[in-house]
């Protein structure tokens, strides 16, 4: 089943009165979070013109790891949500709420 159809499936159940497990409820934000921060990092990067090994020299990280966080394979801690965003010349907004996650990098002024 393709996202499209089975977003629509989940949809429906939950309009008939289905309740989502807590725990299936908490690894769905948890994997919607990683995706936000995911293609957040990937947007600033390709805003920037940088590589994935540029950043990784940038932020002190390897490659491998870039690539992990750009494919939503891993969520970051605070200190390297620093990095990323001193590296990225950008401030990092995080929104979280009960059904959304809002993951921004914000670039700072040029000097």
């Amino acid at each position: 089943m393709n996202h499209a159809r089975w977003k629509l499936a989940r949809e429906k159940a939950l309009a008939e009165g289905y309740v989502e497990p807590p725990e299936v409820a908490a690894e769905r934000a948890e994997i919607r979070l990683a995706m936000a921060f995911a293609k957040a990092v990937y947007d600033r990067r390709t805003e920037l013109g940088l590589s994935q090994a540029e950043v990784a020299e940038r932020s002190g990280l390897t490659q491998a790891k870039v690539s992990r966080i750009e494919g939503a394979g891993s969520v970051p801690t605070l200190p390297l949500l620093r990095r990323l965003a001193l590296a990225m010349n950008a401030s990092l907004n995080i929104a979280l709420d009960a059904d959304r996650e809002e993951v921004t990098f914000i670039a700072h002024p040029a000097a």
